[in-house]
């Protein structure tokens, strides 16, 4: 630990304050969890094509730190603050007793092979993007007295920066991070560097993630498709036809008027019960900065084809299709709904399966749920839109003597997960732990964007060949899966909707192979006037749309809501977020 000047703990308090309410709705702008458990339980993936070329454990000559992998001697010292779970603290490895946080096999590699023993000042119950460690890594930046390395989100990490707190990571990343590390962190183009640069220095190592798996696909009940002799929609017409016939047809043939065709939420965006992918039929994307056309970057919401759309949904609501009551009903609720059987249509990301659509698979083994790609209501492609999944920083403090540590901990992490030297089965989920994420005891975890979708066709290319056998690494804990399903264990059902034969992520592979993906534009660290109006105008937003939507609102009233919108901060945050956008495209 380290203390630093009190002018600093005192700068960087006042900005914590004013960042509190910001992190809590979403940073940046995005709103998709941060290595969320729903990822995970839906991961997939090895990435061995593009494994380091680096050799792990070569010992360095005294007082160095040597390359990528080169193990430290003597060794080194340092310490993070962390969060943990309800797998992290406790004993979840029968076949390894006694392993815990402080004590367990990622602390052991890096002890072993790196010649870095880790220590935490502090754990807390509950998830990085969660008010609980939120409050305690506040409280601990505002303090001054900070452990050798924080992990923080994008508003704290602002906050360090101006605070003058943090170690310019630039040079340390150049010179140590193993080629597939660099790899992986470029696997989304720019963006994952580009949202911890300030000022051309890249201020922290960000925790990369995938914002592919942010892609929304168009989940419907096949069963029912087939009830009512209706084919697979493949354009908007025919998905509002199909809706239609869900609502009014009886497609679960009980002979009453109970359905509905499309599961909302009072939120209206997420992973699952969204609208996201709907509006992207309409060339709309909410949430997410896109081109102008001009050179410059807009925010989607305020764009004139949201108009289209929210006039379509209050047509479907206004018929019938659409739960009278979703204004007022969050996930859980829209979740229970479709347990039931009652809803046939759900726009959301890869891991659905696993929830919230198994829930009626369990009640109903004939609810044959499968994932199709989006549809466009004009002759214009549909574009799926990804938010910015990497939400979390490693921000190594000023003063600490050995700031490449923390890129050596993540050559390491990615090695053993997808390198040439993987151990995937003991590293990440072990198969005798059940699966479960042993991955979670290191305090760095990056993961390469492309791994589910490597996975996936990983399993392709040894179906197509007939031969599973060539599969390891994930990939293989993924086909026993896929293998205990097809030998009656129903509980893989979400495996095999994800990567079975007619599983999700061949979308995927299409919507890439015909150009189909389109990031969010913005990714930097949240803007002044973002940090003062953003969860005003997310609430504006949430809720002029929910009211057009329920026809309580004409559709005019969009016009006003883009008025308001730039009034009350939206035109000041689109200026400081062109201004970031220049600075990064120079």
């Amino acid at each position: 630990m380290s203390n630093i000047s009190k002018s600093s703990a005192s700068r960087i308090l006042a900005g914590l304050l004013a960042t509190v309410l910001l992190a809590a709705c979403g940073g940046s702008g995005g709103t998709e969890p941060a290595q969320s458990e729903s990822s995970d339980t839906a991961a997939a993936a090895s990435s061995e094509a593009s494994a380091s070329s680096e050799t792990p454990a070569s010992e360095s000559p005294a007082g160095t730190a040597g390359g990528p992998l080169d193990k430290y001697d003597p060794p080194i010292d340092i310490s993070f603050v962390r969060n943990v779970d309800d797998d992290t603290s406790a004993n979840i490895l029968p076949s390894t007793p006694g392993e815990t946080i402080e004590d367990n096999r990622w602390l052991q590699l890096y002890s072993e092979d790196l010649g870095i023993n880790i220590s935490y000042d502090w754990t807390v119950k509950g998830a990085y993007t969660e008010d609980t460690y939120r409050q305690k890594i506040n409280v601990t930046l505002a303090s001054g007295d900070l452990p050798d390395v924080v992990i923080v989100e994008a508003p704290q990490l602002k906050q360090l920066v101006d605070a003058d707190m943090v170690t310019d990571m630039t040079q340390y990343y150049e010179d140590y991070a193993a080629e597939l590390t660099k790899d992986i962190y470029t696997q989304e183009g720019s963006s994952v560097l580009d949202s911890a640069t300030f000022d051309g220095k890249l201020m922290a190592i960000p925790n990369a993630d995938s914002s592919q798996e942010s892609t929304q696909y168009m989940w419907i009940r096949k069963d029912w498709l087939d009830n009512l002799g209706l084919e697979v929609p493949t354009t908007m017409e025919e998905l509002l036809a199909v809706a239609e016939a869900f609502t009014t047809q009886d497609p679960d043939g009980n002979g009453e008027n109970d359905t509905y065709a499309l599961a909302v939420t009072q939120t209206l965006y997420g992973g699952a019960m969204s609208l996201k992918g709907f509006f992207a039929g309409y060339h709309a994307y909410p949430e997410i900065w896109v081109d102008d056309g001009a050179g410059g970057i807009a925010y989607g919401s305020v764009q004139p084809e949201m108009k289209d759309a929210l006039q379509t949904l209050a047509n479907m609501y206004a018929a019938g299709q659409i739960d009278k009551e979703f204004g007022v009903k969050a996930g859980d609720k829209v979740a229970e709904t479709i347990a039931s059987g009652k809803i046939g249509i759900d726009f959301g990301e890869q891991w659905n399966p696993m929830y919230p659509l198994i829930s009626n698979f369990q009640n109903d083994d004939k609810a044959d749920w499968t994932g199709y790609p989006l549809v466009s209501a004009d002759d214009k492609q549909v574009k799926v839109p990804l938010g910015f999944r990497t939400q979390l920083y490693f921000a190594v403090r000023k003063d600490y003597e050995h700031p490449e540590a923390v890129v050596k901990l993540c050559n390491m992490f990615l090695e053993k997960n997808w390198g040439e030297t993987n151990e995937f089965g003991h590293y990440y989920m072990p198969a005798e732990n059940d699966n479960k994420g042993v991955w979670k005891f290191s305090p760095v975890f990056p993961s390469p964007a492309t791994k589910n979708l490597d996975a996936f066709l990983a399993i392709e290319a040894a179906r197509a060949a007939g031969d599973m056998s060539t599969l390891t690494g994930e990939p293989a804990v993924i086909q026993s899966n896929l293998e205990a399903y097809q030998n009656g264990d129903l509980t893989q059902w979400g495996w095999e909707k994800i990567y079975g034969v007619d599983g999700v992520f061949r979308n995927l592979r299409d919507y890439l192979a015909n150009d189909q993906i389109i990031q969010t534009k913005f990714v930097g660290a949240p803007t002044p006037t973002q940090v003062e109006r953003k969860s005003t105008l997310d609430k504006m937003e949430k809720e002029v749309f929910v009211k057009i939507i329920m026809g309580a609102a004409s559709i005019d009233e969009f016009d006003k809501f883009v008025e308001d919108w730039n009034q009350l901060g939206g035109a000041d945050i689109t200026k400081e977020v062109n201004e970031w956008y220049a600075s990064v495209n120079k």
